[in-house]
């Protein structure tokens, strides 16, 4: 049954060390076979009692039922790393673009700055395809882990494989965003291709990068870049849009399964016995990026949001369990919290989580 992790997913906080998501080791499967029948699935819809189930998220794999889907989500997600080394390594043209500016009469001096920027452009249309790309992707999941007649629990319980693409979607979106608010030559190498541009229309200059992007295309992309955090918002208006969309579906069913992985990632991460089990230091920052991600998607597609008294979220615990970090190390991920949350600010958000983010 491979690395099987007990989830609690009833936010009680006297139960809340019961929960462990393994997202790293593959050869302890000798620890918990031993463990016998505790590895026997319980599920019990009554969520008073507190539903317990295991979630394998490092080595599920997917059951016949989620193979479609799973599939069309993998061939997205293997794209991932490399859109993250390309946006890593954009260094822009910022230098080439001030030298032009500062002797327009120099042609030498233009073109060399417009023969910097075309293939930049090409990489940032490759990565709002890519945003595209990830939101269908994202919406297949929403489909799957939410479909009648099983509760939010249940999906997350038999769709092990399903939530593990959800939870590596959020994470690269997290990634992809601070690095992207980190480099604003994204944006000046943008517009200053976008000048020329019409600069050369006007002058009946033909231009060879020109039908890299058209018009209509690069209004969408400038729209996408003028984000502070435009994966994050690629996902949470794909979020709203999936709700609105099926009429039919409890919108519970949804922000359900959100506040349940919220709830999975604070635990792991403030239960001490549970810290010193990450072999790897990258997994706890997937599970802050994680939970973070899914708190502001929650926050969007909620009514009320994260941040309420109704809020199915701790947000208290979830908020305390990042100021426990490192403070460098998880400045980004506040700064998403106070920025690209919706509710934040609402009257209704008591004043102490306000100054616990101030």
């Amino acid at each position: 049954m491979g690395n099987l992790i007990k989830v609690l997913t009833r936010d009680i906080d006297h139960n809340a060390a019961h929960f462990f998501l393994d997202f790293e080791s593959k050869h302890h499967h000798h620890m918990y076979l031993n463990m016998g029948n505790l590895l026997k699935v319980l599920t019990c819809t009554d969520l008073e009692q507190g539903p317990n189930f295991f979630l394998d998220f490092e080595n599920a794999q997917p059951t016949e039922s989620e193979k479609e889907i799973y599939n069309q989500v993998n061939v997205v997600l293997k794209d991932a790393e490399g859109i993250l080394e390309d946006l890593q390594s954009y260094r822009g043209a910022g230098h080439e673009i001030r030298e032009a500016i500062q002797h327009p009469a120099d042609e030498k001096l233009q073109e060399k700055a417009w023969g910097a920027v075309v293939p930049l452009v090409g990489k940032l249309k490759k990565f709002y395809e890519f945003s595209q790309r990830l939101e269908a992707a994202l919406r297949g999941l929403l489909g799957a882990l939410t479909s009648t007649p099983y509760s939010p629990t249940q999906h997350l319980e038999r769709e092990q494989a399903l939530a593990k693409q959800f939870a590596e979607i959020l994470h690269f979106t997290l990634r992809f965003d601070e690095l992207k608010m980190t480099n604003p030559a994204i944006q000046n190498d943008f517009s200053y291709y976008r000048r020329t541009l019409s600069r050369m229309r006007i002058n009946n200059v033909p231009a060879e990068g020109e039908n890299e992007v058209n018009n209509e295309l690069a209004n969408r992309m400038s729209l996408f870049y003028a984000e502070a955090t435009p994966m994050l918002k690629t996902l949470s208006d794909a979020t709203t849009k999936f709700v609105s969309e099926n009429k039919n579906l409890p919108i519970e069913n949804t922000t359900d399964c959100l506040s349940t992985m919220a709830s999975v990632c604070r635990v792991m991460l403030e239960t001490p016995e549970y810290r010193s089990r990450f072999t790897n230091e990258e997994t706890v920052s997937f599970c802050l990026r994680v939970m973070v991600g899914v708190i502001i998607l929650y926050d969007h597609v909620h009514p009320v949001g994260a941040f309420a008294k109704t809020s199915k979220i701790d947000m208290k615990g979830c908020i305390k369990v990042l100021k426990d970090q490192p403070p460098n190390s998880v400045e980004g991920l506040l700064n998403a919290l106070r920025y690209t949350t919706k509710h934040l600010n609402d009257e209704t958000t008591s004043k102490q989580i306000k100054s616990m983010l101030q």
